[in-house]
């Protein structure tokens, strides 16, 4: 995902700045929508080497912010140019032009090592041309969604993505870790706004995959019926309430966004900047008051229309704020296209919704949020997917 700025760093259109952005989420849903990454591209993974059990001893939020890291050190690698990204929970993928993947390579090696050095947790990461990716008979397809009018996202189809990761978990195309102590840009990497509780009822992390030879036509169908069924909710399931989420002090990732931005600066004198530049922060959330181009009323309504919650991703992903009856339907209706071999799905339930953010500036409105379930989100429900796929009922399908 990318917001539309006016230019980029190699003072030119791309393929991915003449894309159309599309307003109608369920567009999405066609393949005729996606148009073919360039051959002289590539595509770059990465994930967090054993995650479920991360989560599972409650760094869900270390877990989000590396994940996090993988886009932001790209972002600032690469400058001001536009390209395709998205964000998986316990890790990310993006796609950038040949010219650029010196950078991406050194960004995404550092992301690795920094991770390592940081808090303790193996990444994997990957490059892979999307040459390589058609010779092996699938494809990227790529797609723009606006969610407001200060940020679109990027939406991925064709298989290769995935792919591409799972070649990269079986260890092929492996980047290694930049040399020890080496640390990535995350200029603009934050997680400061408190949890979001469900309102409505659970917080579903929701994640459907199509099965191999699946037929489109029929995936399309079941997509419409997926997303007419979440846009029945308040908001279309937002998590996010529409004031805004919720800003405490001292905020409760604090330790990871000194962690994020330190660099070689020691980890006491950053929190004590930070803690300076939150404090500040707090006043004008409290109070409404405005500083130059700094509107804090409009900055958080600005923070819930930009949230990703959700996407496709050669499959697609949701994080909702979802009422018992709603989740009932939405099962029935997952469950009934499962048993017919047309897709696999998992879904994680929490109480609450965490958001990693990427903020250039705060006057500017083209701040990105991730958004992902507090239980596990994206991570778990995947981990659900893998548990049914080795079940023997869904082996007797396969």
């Amino acid at each position: 995902a990318q917001s539309a700025s006016p230019a980029n760093s190699e003072g030119m259109e791309t393929f991915y700045d003449r894309l159309v952005v599309h307003d109608d989420f369920e567009t999405m849903s066609l393949i005729k929508t996606y148009a073919p990454l360039p051959d002289d591209w590539f595509v770059g993974v990465a994930d967090v080497v054993g995650s479920t059990g991360e989560i599972e001893r409650g760094r869900y939020k270390v877990v989000n912010t590396v994940g996090a890291a993988v886009i932001s050190a790209q972002i600032n690698a690469v400058g001001a140019l536009r390209f395709p990204y998205v964000f998986g929970g316990d890790g990310a993928a993006f796609a950038l032009p040949q010219s650029q993947r010196d950078k991406a390579e050194k960004a995404l090696a550092a992301v690795v090592r920094w991770a390592r050095e940081e808090f303790n947790l193996e990444m994997r990461g990957a490059i892979v041309p999307v040459s390589t990716i058609r010779e092996n008979g699938l494809d990227v397809a790529v797609a723009r969604y606006r969610a407001s009018k200060g940020v679109d996202y990027a939406m991925f189809a064709g298989g290769g993505v995935t792919w591409t990761d799972r070649q990269m978990k079986e260890g092929k195309f492996r980047l290694e870790a930049a040399p020890a102590g080496a640390r990535p840009d995350l200029t603009g990497l934050s997680c400061r706004w408190t949890p979001i509780r469900a309102r409505k009822g659970n917080i579903l992390s929701l994640l459907v995959l199509p099965e191999k030879d699946a037929d489109p036509d029929e995936l399309a169908r079941l997509y419409h019926r997926i997303i007419a069924i979440e846009e029945s909710l308040e908001r279309a399931g937002h998590p996010v309430p529409a004031t805004g989420p919720g800003y405490s002090w001292p905020p409760e990732g604090l330790d990871l966004e000194v962690a994020a931005t330190r660099g070689k600066t020691s980890f006491a004198v950053q929190k004590l900047k930070l803690l300076a530049a939150t404090f500040i922060a707090l006043i004008f959330f409290k109070t409404g008051w405005k500083a130059g181009a700094f509107d804090p009323k409009e900055y958080v309504e600005t923070t819930a229309a930009n949230a990703d919650f959700r996407k496709f991703d050669d499959g697609l992903k949701m994080t909702i704020d979802c009422d018992a009856e709603t989740q009932a339907q939405l099962t029935e209706l997952l469950e009934k296209s499962s048993d017919a071999g047309l897709i696999r799905y998992g879904i994680c339930e929490q109480p609450e919704a965490i958001m990693t953010c990427i903020v250039p500036s705060v006057t500017r409105n083209d701040h990105v949020h991730f958004l992902d379930g507090s239980g596990g989100g994206y991570t778990r429900a995947a981990s659900l997917l893998k548990e049914a796929i080795s079940s023997p009922e869904s082996s007797a399908r396969s």
